[in-house]
């Protein structure tokens, strides 16, 4: 694994105070079938942790957003622990799986978290160093439309009563934002106001979501939405709204930086595609040596 730089400021931000790892919709299968008999999903993914493993990053948690696989087989989710584990214990992160509408839960429970194989919904509690993160459980067994239940609902409330240190961020696999692709509301979050009614006030700083299989944003009761794209495969949004359909192309993952005042959500395209070397670290160790004012005028001298 690359080295992990040690954090230098040189504007008025401090470095992040905590770092995840965003990912969402593998659609694996089992056998390592491809999707549709077009899309390779496990080597999808392989090839993108390759490149979250190459960015250097040390997350704090990794998330995958859900649609963990495309048809709950228990040896797909086997096989996303095989390629997904060594990965995070290597980066030194915990991971969290959101569930997801092609998810079955029972085969989730038991192949994937080691817990009894039982449709109660798929939810936990991280706290990352003061941050708090909490896994929602938005499908409803049988359908691709999602939904959170009274019960969790309350649960929710029930932890968001309390503060964190440095603030919540939620993450379920249905988005509470719209669409502009004609019938992909027919597969939203129900029921909206009842979530907004329980974030209202409360600590929540982010919520991050898949589903959707292109990476868009928005807000949602005034809490700030991400949504990361698929890594199996993506929706082509270069064409028509009512002819947008899926491509091998356009896979990616969302670096979050959590800051005191804000949180930062960038997308990292997995291209592969030549790349200069204008900048490196050991440019950054030398800059980090000198004086704000001699910095100024070596960037200067670097770019003319």
């Amino acid at each position: 694994m690359p080295m992990v730089p040690t954090p230098v400021q040189f504007g008025q931000y401090a470095p992040a105070r905590r770092t995840l790892l965003h990912l969402s919709d593998t659609h694996l299968l089992a056998g390592g079938r491809a999707l549709g008999g077009r899309f390779d999903t496990l080597a999808n993914l392989i090839r993108t942790l390759e490149v979250a493993e190459a960015t250097g990053i040390r997350p704090d948690a990794i998330v995958f957003t859900g649609d963990l696989t495309d048809l709950g087989e228990p040896e797909a989710y086997l096989a996303l622990r095989e390629a997904v584990e060594p990965v995070a214990e290597r980066m030194g992160a915990p991971v969290v799986w959101v569930a997801g509408n092609h998810d079955e839960r029972p085969a989730l429970r038991r192949d994937l978290l080691g817990l009894e194989p039982t449709e109660e919904p798929v939810t936990g509690v991280w706290d990352l160093g003061g941050l708090r993160l909490v896994a929602l459980d938005s499908t409803v067994p049988g359908w691709h439309h999602g939904d959170l239940d009274a019960a969790q609902l309350a649960w929710l409330r029930e932890i968001l009563a309390t503060p964190a240190p440095l603030g919540t961020i939620l993450a379920l696999h249905h988005p509470p934002l719209p669409s502009h692709i004609p019938l992909f509301d027919i597969l939203e979050l129900r029921d909206q106001t009842r979530l907004a009614e329980v974030i209202a006030g409360s600590d929540v700083r982010a919520i991050l979501a898949g589903h959707l299989h292109y990476s868009t944003s928005g807000m949602f009761a005034g809490v700030p939405v991400s949504v990361a794209a698929a890594t199996c495969y993506t929706m082509n949004l270069a064409r028509p709204s009512v002819e947008v359909n899926g491509m091998d192309a356009g896979q990616s993952f969302h670096l979050v930086h959590v800051y005191d005042d804000t949180i930062t959500h960038a997308v990292v395209p997995v291209v592969d595609a030549p790349t200069g070397d204008y900048f490196s670290a050991e440019w950054v160790r030398e800059m980090a040596a000198l004086s704000p004012e001699e910095r100024l005028e070596a960037f200067s001298r670097k770019r003319s």
